[in-house]
């Protein structure tokens, strides 16, 4: 598979402190990956390099072999975390979803009937179509996140980047997320994402970044997800319990020194 993303011997920061350095990396069309780390890792900055926001100190990063900053971040669909938005401002789903189709442009002409249209197809596709005029804050966690995943969708990029697309709501909400962007990856979507979640990243998405400050590890997490290495990934002793092809990861219970012989 051809490489959609590529990052070249990429350097990131604020002002003369990198955040991570000479890192180089590809995503290729079609492929879903997930990013792992700790608070404070560059996962974050990570993605704002990926999505244009944050300048490089060093390197290059690709889209389709176009710089970033050269007009490509409309090939990019972004779902932000739901803690980071204002469910306060007035807002129905509908403009909402609308505002991806123009998130290129200086101001936010009427709706054409087209632009109608596909809305209100999407909508349907991630089942929020009931929820077109009501407010935002009116939605549920799940029904939320379908409205921005719906967003950054409407201008069909060729990759779409979500941070942390599972923190904040319930589990069944969370099984449905994934189970969706799973529908979109099977579609042909190319998929990256951060999590906190080991479990939820174990079980649904097939290849993983590890990343503190740079790239530890990648691949599948059945062979990424090692405690070696996510114990160079986080700092502190995980343990990997695997049964039957499943896998669950929780944090070692330190020994104590009076414990029983």
């Amino acid at each position: 598979m051809s490489a959609l993303l590529q990052l070249k011997d990429v350097s990131a920061g604020y002002k003369s402190s990198p955040v991570f350095a000479h890192l180089s990396l590809n995503i290729a069309e079609g492929q879903y990956v997930g990013i792992v780390g700790p608070t404070g890792s560059g996962k974050t900055t990570f993605l704002r390099t990926v999505l244009g926001h944050h300048a490089v100190h060093g390197g290059e990063v690709l889209l389709d072999g176009k710089p970033i900053q050269r007009g490509t971040r409309g090939m990019i669909g972004y779902v932000p975390q739901l803690e980071t938005i204002d469910w306060n401002f007035p807002v129905t789903v509908e403009q909402v979803i609308a505002m991806g189709l123009y998130i290129n442009r200086p101001y936010w002409p009427w709706m054409t009937r087209e632009n109608t249209r596909q809305v209100h197809a999407l909508a349907e596709r991630l089942n929020i179509l009931e929820c077109l005029p009501h407010h935002i804050h009116e939605l549920s966690g799940g029904q939320q996140q379908r409205t921005f995943l719906a967003r950054a969708l409407v201008n069909r990029p060729r990759l779409l980047v979500l941070d942390e697309p599972t923190s904040g709501v319930d589990i069944r909400t969370q099984h449905d997320v994934l189970h969706l962007l799973g529908d979109l990856h099977a579609s042909g979507m190319t998929i990256l994402l951060t999590s906190h979640d080991l479990n939820a990243v174990a079980a649904h998405v097939p290849w993983v970044l590890c990343f503190n400050k740079g790239l530890v590890a990648q691949g599948p997490p059945q062979e990424v997800f090692t405690e070696e290495v996510l114990s160079k990934t986080y700092g502190g002793a995980l343990m990997v319990v695997r049964h039957g092809g499943q896998m669950m990861i929780a944090h070692a219970k330190p020994m104590h020194a009076h414990a029983k012989r």
